[in-house]
């Protein structure tokens, strides 16, 4: 079984029933979920919109590849109303990044392991940071923790109370 790292992203709708169902559909369609972050909210990343977003990272055991978590991830976006717009940062219900698949370096053009943007986003760093502080990305070779400490994001993310 393979340890996948997963973050849930969404500004629109009702987050709260948004990403229990993304959870539910995860454990279903993935495999085991064996830790979460709390919820985080999150100003948003490189775009203006009054609607704040919620993030939280996901700890699964997967049985699956790669490229079967990613074809399970986007049809689950899919089923939960997800639109993908042109513009690259826009408002959505619901996305679901790929971060870390154990330390597998993977470059396909549809797929790349570990999330090659996490690093300079601090949505992303603090609730990993909580779940996997020690764990030591595969290429920068540092641990989350020293990535957080060293991200040059200065975005609001504030810990919502569980």
């Amino acid at each position: 079984m393979a340890k996948l790292f997963l973050l849930l992203g969404g500004n629109l709708g009702n987050k709260e029933e948004i990403f229990g169902t993304a959870r539910r559909r995860l454990g279903e369609e993935l495999g085991a979920i064996v830790q979460t972050s709390s919820v985080y909210e999150t100003e948003p990343w490189g775009f203006e919109s009054e609607d704040m977003f919620w993030n939280q990272v996901l700890v699964i055991e997967t049985g699956l590849t790669p490229e079967e978590v990613l074809v399970h991830t986007k049809a689950i976006e899919l089923e939960l109303g997800r639109i993908r717009k042109a513009a690259r940062y826009s408002s959505r219900l619901i996305d679901i990044d790929l971060l870390f698949y154990d330390d597998l370096v993977l470059h396909e053009p549809n797929l790349e392991l570990p999330h090659p943007r996490m690093i300079d986003r601090r949505f992303v760093l603090e609730p990993l940071a909580e779940v996997a502080s020690e764990f030591i990305h595969p290429v920068f070779k540092q641990n989350i923790i020293s990535l957080l400490e060293e991200c040059s994001d200065e975005l609001q993310v504030k810990r919502l109370i569980d």
